[in-house]
């Protein structure tokens, strides 16, 4: 079985850093695009980063130069290193990811979230 299981979530006061994994698990035969999005109580989800499996990134305009994404193909992990970070990026944060879980058939997984907190 195919999954994604997010880690690193936390509480950390405002201007601190916390660094997300999102490890995937079960028997891969590819993985395309990874990323990660955000949902606030009362909001939208929304993106937050991407990146491709060539290394390819796209961030939100609200995280730019503050949020990293990477990935690991050999662990088939993504991160998101958070700095500076605002009470506005509280919300529980969710991995996603493209995976074929049989050859050249693939499917838009999610992780369960891991909630993310910043105090003022």
């Amino acid at each position: 079985q195919v999954q994604l299981v997010e880690s690193g979530g936390g509480l950390v006061q405002a201007g601190g850093s916390l660094r997300l994994s999102c490890a995937a698990s079960g028997i891969i035969f590819g993985i395309n695009a990874m990323g990660w999005y955000r949902q606030a109580p009362g909001k939208q989800r929304e993106l937050v980063a991407s990146i491709s499996s060539g290394g390819s990134t796209n961030y939100a305009d609200s995280v730019k130069g503050r949020f990293t994404i990477s990935r690991d193909n050999a662990k088939n992990t993504v991160y998101l290193q958070m700095n500076s970070l605002k009470p506005e990026d509280t919300a529980v944060y969710y991995c996603n990811a493209d995976m074929a879980g049989r050859p050249a058939h693939f499917y838009n997984y999610w992780g369960r979230g891991t909630q993310v907190t910043v105090s003022s």
